[in-house]
């Protein structure tokens, strides 16, 4: 893939606030999306910053020809992946559908900032929804009262979490999600679900700890595997099928090339994410596929919201990763009624 023209961020940022962003940044220009532009909506490249100083990159889409102020959602996610894969093809067409939208790449991913490269972490992750809250608020097309967000994979997990911690956030979709800390403290389906099984967790990656400060560097998990085997489960192959693929494959992209930094996990291990999300008043809406490996995931965190405006939405014959991108799948009549609903200003 060409590289296209990058230009320094102070001259093609648009309705953006610099003056305590840490860090200016370059944006790619060209379109390297890994789905086809929309001729319905507006497309531009902004940043904004997290509390604790990162910069993150966005692409906002708003629908052609808005006039006044427009709910707006925040987008991100899956884990391991940028805004050119997954959650660009959910806020374009969310920005089809009359929602001004952004999807940005986390901390440490992508285009945006943060040292060092390829981190995830329980409490960053989660902020930069808040953040991506924050940089809304100042945009003068957009109705402060009427924003909300939505998460993919390990992102739905981060969503939910930002939801409990912040009001401002009115609803929330968390599609084919992952709990992050779950799965790291107790692996898939809860297999490894052990004191002592997480304490090997520990040694090996607290050996990990001392080799990257010896290198002064973070080795990586790896990625998405490079060759698929018929041994290997199913989701793996699925995984592969996307990241791997034309159908997927970004240069940014961790999960399409190296991974992430093995260390990350540790954190994970130790901060249960959603922890407070019977808390959350305002609306949820989970979205999973009925043959997805990671369907538990949504359907445990749903037994744990409260109140009347939480839904669980099954689709049927889908799995993980045809909620990455399976226009056929992807429940966006459901998702627009749902935003729409609870971001109308009167919920």
């Amino acid at each position: 893939m060409l590289l296209g023209i990058a230009c320094m961020i102070t001259s093609c940022m648009t309705d953006n606030k610099k003056s305590t962003d840490m860090k200016t940044i370059e944006l790619t220009q060209e379109w390297d999306k890994t789905f086809p532009q929309s001729d319905k909506v507006e497309h531009s490249k902004i940043t904004f910053h997290n509390r604790y100083g990162i910069t993150l990159a966005a692409d906002v889409y708003k629908p052609k020809n808005a006039q006044g102020t427009l709910a707006a959602i925040a987008v991100s996610g899956p884990y391991g992946a940028v805004k050119e894969q997954v959650s660009g093809r959910y806020a374009q067409t969310l920005a089809e559908r009359g929602f001004l939208t952004i999807a940005f790449d986390p901390s440490f991913y992508g285009e945006s900032g943060g040292e060092p490269r390829n981190l995830t972490s329980p409490e960053i992750s989660t902020e930069d929804f808040s953040a991506a809250v924050d940089y809304l608020t100042t945009r003068d097309d957009v109705d402060t009262g009427r924003i909300g967000i939505l998460g993919i994979c390990g992102w739905g997990g981060f969503a939910l979490n930002a939801a409990a911690n912040d009001p401002r956030i009115k609803a929330t979709v968390a599609s084919t999600m992952y709990d992050m800390s779950r799965v790291n403290a107790n692996g898939y389906f809860d297999a490894e679900n052990s004191a002592e099984s997480r304490y090997a967790k520990r040694i090996a990656l607290n050996e990990q700890r001392t080799k990257d400060y010896r290198s002064n560097g973070y080795e990586r998990d790896g990625g998405v595997v490079e060759t698929v085997t018929d041994d290997m489960p199913l989701f793996v192959k699925q995984y592969h099928d996307y990241y791997k693929t034309e159908r997927g494959y970004n240069r940014r992209s961790p999960n399409s090339n190296e991974g992430i930094n093995k260390t990350a996990v540790l954190s994970f291990i130790n901060m249960p994410l959603l922890t407070y999300i019977g808390e959350i008043r305002g609306a949820v809406l989970l979205v999973h596929g009925e043959n997805a490996h990671s369907r538990y995931f949504s359907e445990d965190a749903y037994k744990r919201l409260t109140g009347d405006n939480k839904e669980l939405l099954i689709v049927p014959g889908a799995n993980h990763t045809d909620l990455y991108d399976n226009l056929d799948m992807i429940p966006f009549d459901k998702i627009d009624a749902f935003f729409q609903k609870y971001l109308d200003g009167n919920n």
